[in-house]
């Protein structure tokens, strides 16, 4: 079984829930939700896309390693993963070259308060990290997992954790550099 690179995975979560508690760390209301711009997010919008898609993901992940289970994909790592999964993480990981906009449904709502959506997603980290140790001993690469933009696109298990956190990576930068231009 690939321990290292579960291991990983979950470091990797909690290393960004940290970093998100760091991001809202002493903001009231107003500076949670100040936007530099009317077309760009605040930091709050920014840790509400992630709770939004990160809940789609956590289903979409349990829904994964337990059929991955039931079907007996066990294996040990290390894995490898094809050249069309690793594009896809090395163009999500920050820093972002391309600006993508986000579906409709994955945009979040302004103006929600620090003292909801802080939680929430600190609560989606500890569950991203149950979801990691709950893989471990399955095989990575043949257990596959819906996309959460479509379920038609599917991706191995190992590359959807490691998309997860590049997506959340790239978020929480975004927003690092919303905290920094904050009056």
């Amino acid at each position: 079984m690939s321990l290292s690179e579960l291991d990983d995975y979950r470091s990797q979560f909690a290393a960004i829930a940290e970093r998100a508690g760091e991001l809202a760390a002493g903001l009231d209301e107003a500076g949670f939700n100040w936007r530099p711009a009317p077309d760009k997010w605040s930091i709050g919008e920014c840790l509400g896309h992630l709770v939004v898609v990160g809940q789609q993901r956590v289903r979409v992940l349990e829904e994964g390693i337990g059929r991955g289970g039931k079907r007996g994909l066990t294996g040990e790592g290390p894995f490898s993963y094809g050249p069309v999964e690793r594009w896809f993480l090395a163009a999500t990981e920050p820093p972002i070259r391309k600006r993508v906009p986000a579906p409709r449904r994955f945009r979040p709502q302004h103006g929600q308060p620090v003292s909801a959506v802080l939680p929430t997603f600190l609560h989606l980290q500890s569950q991203l990290i149950a979801l990691a140790e709950a893989a471990r001993g399955l095989d990575l690469r043949r257990v596959k997992v819906a996309s959460p933009v479509s379920r038609f696109l599917r991706m191995s298990l190992g590359m959807a954790l490691a998309q997860t956190a590049a997506h959340e990576r790239r978020h929480l930068e975004q927003a690092r550099r919303v905290r920094l231009q904050l009056p």
